[in-house]
């Protein structure tokens, strides 16, 4: 019923910014709570950023002062902007949605920070 779908990732040069984008047709975003992943090479996957009702956000310590999350509602569409990336940045960006004790995940969209 919920199929998160990521977009927007991509090669970029270090200090440069992106924007994610997730859609999940079959549910209002608003109505769950919304996250970003992200897993690099060899590592355990990690919550970024996430949002709820009210708007209420969460950021990890290496996100916060340069990521931002949002949700559209018009286009019932989740963003990741992401801004002054580094290299270890890279990574698979994965978009969560969770809905009372059930969690979708999308296919993962791929970020690298490289010169």
């Amino acid at each position: 019923q919920v199929q998160p779908v990521e977009s927007g990732g991509g090669l970029v040069q270090p200090g440069g910014s992106l924007r994610l984008s997730c859609a999940a047709a079959g549910t209002r975003l608003r109505a769950m709570i919304m996250g970003w992943y992200r897993q690099a090479p060899g590592k355990e996957r990690e919550l970024v950023a996430s949002i709820s009702s009210g708007d209420s956000t969460y950021y990890a310590e290496s996100a916060k002062g340069r990521f931002t999350i949002s949700i559209d509602n018009a286009e019932n569409t989740m963003y990741l902007q992401m801004g002054s990336l580094k290299p270890e940045d890279t990574a698979v960006y994965y978009c969560n949605a969770r809905l009372g004790q059930y969690n979708f995940w999308g296919q993962g969209t791929q970020v690298t920070v490289s010169s």
